[in-house]
C-alpha cells in the first residue's frame, strides 16, 4: 500500500452511489471534497465513522467541504447502510477497487492472524483545484470527523 500524499493530483473517478447514480469528483466544483475509504458498510467501526460524519455535515458544509465515502460494497448494500443509519452524504461503490488502487489504499491487511487484501481506512481532503490537500491516516473511527474539522478550521 502506497497512499497518495499531499500535493499529488487527485485521481478523477466516476462511481455509482447508493441510488445507482454516477457521481464524479468533477461534480463538486469550487468545493473541498473529503474522500474517505472504509472497509465494509454496516460494520461497527464503519458505522461509527459514518454516523459521526453525518452528524458533522452542517459544520463541514460551513467549511465548504462535502463528504464521499468509498468502499468495495455493492450499490444495494450502500442503500441499506444509508437507510439504516440515515446517512446524509453519498456512499460510492468501488467493487473492483480500481479507485482504491488509484488512491493507494488497497493492500495487505491482517486481522485475527489472517492476511488478506482490502481497503485501508484512510481519508483524503481534495482541494477545489483537484489536488490532495491532506491525507488523514491517524485517527480512530469515533474521532475521525473531529480530526477533519480541526484540520479544516486551521487551514
Amino acid at each position: 500500500m502506497n497512499p497518495l500524499q499531499a500535493g499529488a493530483d487527485a485521481p478523477q473517478f466516476e462511481l455509482k452511489n447508493q441510488h445507482g447514480d454516477t457521481v464524479s469528483l468533477a461534480d463538486f466544483p469550487g468545493k473541498r471534497v473529503l474522500v474517505y475509504f472504509y472497509p465494509k458498510a454496516m460494520t461497527p467501526g464503519c458505522t461509527t465513522q459514518a454516523c459521526s460524519l453525518r452528524d458533522a455535515k452542517a459544520e463541514l458544509a460551513e467549511l465548504n467541504t462535502v463528504v464521499l465515502g468509498i468502499s468495495p460494497d455493492p450499490v444495494k448494500r450502500l442503500a441499506k447502510f444509508i437507510e439504516r443509519d440515515n446517512l446524509n452524504f453519498d456512499l460510492l461503490s468501488d467493487e473492483d477497487h480500481a479507485i482504491a488502487d488509484a488512491f493507494g489504499v488497497w493492500g495487505l491487511k491482517k486481522f485475527m492472524g489472517r492476511e488478506y487484501d482490502g481497503i485501508h481506512r484512510l481519508s483524503f481532503l481534495i482541494s477545489p483545484q483537484g489536488k490532495i490537500e491532506h491525507l488523514f491516516n491517524k485517527f480512530k473511527t469515533k474521532d475521525h470527523h473531529q480530526v477533519v474539522l480541526d484540520y479544516l478550521a486551521a487551514h
